[in-house]
């Protein structure tokens, strides 16, 4: 079965506090992998699970290079992963990559139990790393979606649920957001706020 594409379509409003939450936990990420209490290969298993969800081509694309060719998985585990098959993944991963997938699929919007069993499976360290890649493969995936919409247009296949208008807005929106999302994850961070909430 092949990897389905485009299956979710992101608003420009919807990438700020995507791009804004991904730039907040991404150091949770590096810091978590630096102290080797999150391996490199749960990492892209969690890229490629989120990817998987959103329907990213160009992001599938990067990760499926780097799973290969870093990573080492076999070309039937990455398949496995980019069609929504988790027989490969170990059972002590399992739950982290069902929560990336719940992430994803609720739009960055996770239930509280759902994050409160990785903080109580993995401990503080390992889950706040786990958000910072989930966080950062939905930023890449977002803007993915786009630009993979935009390259098949000018290969003359459109996208349905597209439009330029859309393609452009949102690769755009990148420069106008980026500087601001900076700047209210430093002022976030000086106020501790938390670094997930709840609705």
């Amino acid at each position: 079965m092949a990897q389905e594409f485009y299956k979710k379509n992101y608003s420009i409003q919807e990438f700020y506090p995507i791009l804004y939450q991904g730039i907040r936990t991404m150091k949770y990420m590096i810091k978590a992998k630096k102290d080797k209490s999150l391996q490199s290969e749960l990492i892209e298993r969690i890229m490629l699970g989120v990817t998987e969800v959103n329907g990213c081509e160009v992001c599938s694309y990067a990760h499926t290079k780097m799973a290969l060719l870093e990573q080492g998985f076999s070309n039937q585990e990455i398949q496995n992963l980019l069609t929504g098959t988790a027989d490969d993944i170990p059972s002590d991963e399992m739950p982290a990559f069902l929560f990336a997938q719940h992430y994803a699929d609720t739009r960055g919007n996770p239930t509280e139990e759902s994050w409160n069993r990785i903080v109580s499976l993995y401990g503080e360290n390992k889950a706040t790393g786990i958000l910072g890649a989930i966080r950062s493969i939905m930023i890449g995936n977002v803007h993915g979606i786009a630009l993979s919409a935009l390259f098949s247009r000018i290969k003359g296949k459109a996208i349905k649920k597209s439009s330029l208008f859309y393609e452009l807005g949102m690769i755009s929106s990148l420069i106008i957001y980026l500087p601001v999302a900076i700047f209210q994850a430093i002022i976030a961070d000086f106020l501790k706020k938390p670094i997930i909430r709840f609705s």
